[in-house]
């Protein structure tokens, strides 16, 4: 398959509000017959298969089929790196594809599922993937032995290498592609141990760099097929509102609109370009019916998530006799945590392109959930699954944009094509303003708390009411709800390292038409900043230093991995207990996430009324570091992101229910200039791997939090900081 990119205009407005019409030359993506056979799950002639996930060619090349989507998290790398270990396989001949749609072969351990979320990429895959590489490994030895006539045993591989010492023979992994596919794989292939590894704990180069780098990666937006139609939706400017008519005259008068049909989520204009499309959406007349719709402001549903919270809500855990604690202790503090809905923002907004073709359906996207877009595409245009085909694609980005439950934007580019009747191919497309004005947000939170100290400043009473949507309810995954309560409202604020006598948690699920969405981390996200601004409130009032203050309280053996990055930052960050110094603020936060555990202490002054975060030291414990490099990149990244989002980050609704917030002028990126120093050390461990994607994001902010109030006195509690920092 070629993929062509056409010349194409691309208008770039300047600060000064100048429109540029800038003429982009024509790109063509190139892709073999053999490579596109591997991306639909296919064996090309003369490849070992030996498994679902390893394609072994004859020019030795051994391509890793990623079941994990690739946007940025660094998947097609480090799957990639388990096999290439265990196969003793030269880094340079590894190559990475995405799995096709196959919910049985490709599925998530973690989810049972084809899928990517919650971290959990390297942490189901680690056993599985290594199994694999094995696997092969063990038939090409027993091919090479069958071949040269010799003993299993005095068979060696190393950086791809087959070699018989003792008769000199040596070959690549393809000389022996097609005898090895004759050999029966092992059951239990033996897998190395730690001390084995050469590869595993190493920097090896991220797979896909260099196509990202040099522009021949192909993302959705670079699809182009025969007879495309470019479609935009225009969507109710206030959450749950309907179409009750529209006029597409003045429409279908724009040059290159060919169509206009209404859908479920709006009205769909269908053109030859982009831009067509674009004019054709704004010359609609459209009438709305918001008797359903969204209507309160976002200050109003802060009133009335915390007059909810006031209310209590129903139990996530119990420690002690919290009541009792509370009315016994000799001082008490309560504080209230606003969270404002945030977007995911990815550089790459929502697209997809769908053909149809007698009888058949095929679809690129970034698609997060195969497992949830290949059904929905079926029902929708009556097909049967068999005769659908989902091409993962990069994509740029997510932070949990792409990981929709309701498959929501499958099902959007199929009404599309069902709409339009026939054979034909579309491109879905969201523009910045559809992405940040078009719901399935961080959900609005409001935390409140109580906390209790006895007449030494210890703690005695904890307690947190959650208040917020549940993003679970309404989708496939309410299922996976027990007695109502959605744990990723919440999750972060249960089960945490500190050994308190008396604690409460508790959950108020609050309904609204806004649709909602897991966003980087989750509940962490929000739960990480409200109970370590809290704990370090509380440890400031007892008189506590907040990094021995919270050793103290990890008492258990559970808390073992939560002190040991703890330990290590303090010792990082050089740690005497002093909280100001030279005009600059520092602050602590612990918070493990999706089993990762991450520590950060940060540097600040203040700039302007605003905190300026000069450095940033992290600890984290992963489990066997498989890519070190992918590790600090992504912690890095995840406090660029956690940074941004509390300085600046809100999206508001206005009284009415109206998005104020519609791009990057409105919704402020953390800017080059802004982003910290960070020093990352990750912790040895033996455990399995586990996730690295989002837990360096929930500590950053309460880390700032924290440092900012030693530093100013001003104390944080709702976000962001801009408009907030100086309560």
């Amino acid at each position: 398959m070629t993929v062509h990119t056409p010349s194409r205009r691309r208008f770039l407005q300047g600060a000064a509000g100048l429109v540029v019409a800038v003429t982009l030359p024509p790109r063509a993506f190139a892709q073999s017959g053999a490579e596109a056979a591997l991306g639909s799950g296919a064996v090309p002639e003369g490849t070992f298969a030996p498994n679902a996930f390893i394609r072994i060619a004859p020019d030795d090349t051994v391509t890793v089929l990623i079941k994990h989507i690739e946007f940025g998290q660094g998947p097609n790398t480090g799957l990639s790196t388990l096999v290439a270990e265990e196969l003793d396989a030269d880094w340079s001949q590894m190559r990475a594809a995405s799995a096709p749609s196959d919910n049985e072969l490709y599925k998530n351990l973690a989810f049972g599922m084809q899928g990517t979320g919650g971290s959990t990429a390297m942490a189901n895959s680690y056993t599985q993937m290594r199994q694999a590489g094995a696997a092969a490994r063990a038939m090409l030895v027993a091919a090479a032995a069958a071949e040269w006539g010799v003993p299993e045993d005095e068979i060696t591989i190393s950086k791809g290498r087959i070699t018989h010492a003792g008769s000199g023979n040596e070959a690549g992994f393809g000389a022996f592609a097609e005898k090895a596919a004759e050999m029966t794989p092992p059951a239990e292939p033996t897998l190395k141990t730690r001390d084995q590894f050469t590869l595993i704990g190493t920097d090896v180069p991220k797979l896909d760099s260099r196509d990202k780098s040099t522009g021949q990666a192909v993302f959705t937006m670079d699809v182009y097929r025969e007879g495309m139609q470019t479609v935009v939706v225009a969507r109710p400017p206030k959450f749950g509102a309907t179409v009750a008519s529209f006029d597409d005259s003045a429409a279908l008068s724009v040059d290159g609109v060919e169509a206009v049909r209404q859908i479920s989520s709006g009205v769909a204009v269908y053109a030859t370009s982009t831009m067509a499309a674009l004019r054709g959406r704004d010359a609609l007349e459209i009438s709305w019916d918001e008797s359903g719709a969204e209507t309160r402001s976002s200050e109003q549903m802060y009133a009335e998530f915390s007059a909810a919270a006031a209310e209590g809500g129903q139990s996530a855990e119990e420690i002690g006799e919290f009541d009792t604690a509370l009315e016994d202790a000799a001082e008490t503090v309560e504080a209230e945590f606003l969270f404002p809905y945030l977007a995911h923002a990815p550089m790459e907004p929502l697209d997809a392109v769908l053909e149809v073709k007698e009888g058949k359906a095929e679809m690129w996207a970034g698609s997060q959930f195969p497992a949830l877009d290949h059904p929905t595409l079926a029902q929708i245009l009556e097909l049967d699954p068999a005769n659908i085909r989902i091409n993962v694609m990069l994509a740029g980005g997510s932070f949990g944009r792409r990981a929709q439950d309701t498959a929501h934007l499958a099902a959007e580019v199929a009404e599309i094509a069902k709409a339009a009747g026939g054979d034909g191919c579309w491109k879905l497309v969201w523009t910045r303003e559809d992405d940040m004005t078009g719901g399935y947000y961080r959900p609005l939170t409001v935390h409140k708390m109580q906390g209790g100290l006895d007449a030494d400043g210890n703690i005695t009473a904890w307690s947190n009411v959650v208040v917020n949507q549940s993003i679970m309810a309404g989708g496939p995954m309410e299922a996976m709800m027990q007695d109502g309560m959605d744990p990723t409202s919440y999750e972060g604020s249960t089960k945490m390292p500190y050994d308190l006598p008396a604690a409460r948690v508790s959950w108020v699920r609050q309904d609204s038409a806004v649709p909602v969405l897991w966003w980087r981390s989750v509940g962490h996200t929000h739960t990480g900043y409200a109970t370590e601004v809290f704990l370090d409130m509380l440890l400031e009032k007892g008189g506590k230093d907040p990094v021995q203050g919270r050793l103290d309280l990890m008492t258990g053996d559970t808390a073992a991995r939560d002190k040991a990055v703890l330990e290590r930052v303090a010792e990082m960050a050089g740690w005497n207990g002093e909280k100001v110094k030279n005009g600059k603020g520092y602050g602590v936060a612990v918070h493990e996430s999706f089993s990762t555990y991450v520590a950060q202490i940060v540097e600040v002054s203040d700039e302007g009324g605003m905190p300026r975060v000069h450095k940033v030291w992290c600890a984290v414990d992963c489990g066997v570091a498989v890519n070190p490099n992918v590790i600090r990149a992504q912690i890095e990244g995840g406090i660029g992101y956690g940074l941004g989002s509390i300085l600046f980050d809100a999206v508001t609704l206005e009284e009415g229910g109206t998005v104020v917030e519609t791009n990057f002028d409105t919704y402020r990126m953390l800017r080059i200039n802004e982003m910290p120093e960070v020093e990352v050390a990750i912790i040895d461990s033996d455990a399995d791997p586990t996730g690295i994607g989002e837990p360096g994001t929930p500590p950053i902010g309460p880390a700032v939090a924290n440092a900012w109030r030693a530093l100013t006195g001003r104390n944080v509690t709702k976000l962001p900081f801009a408009g907030n920092a100086g309560v």
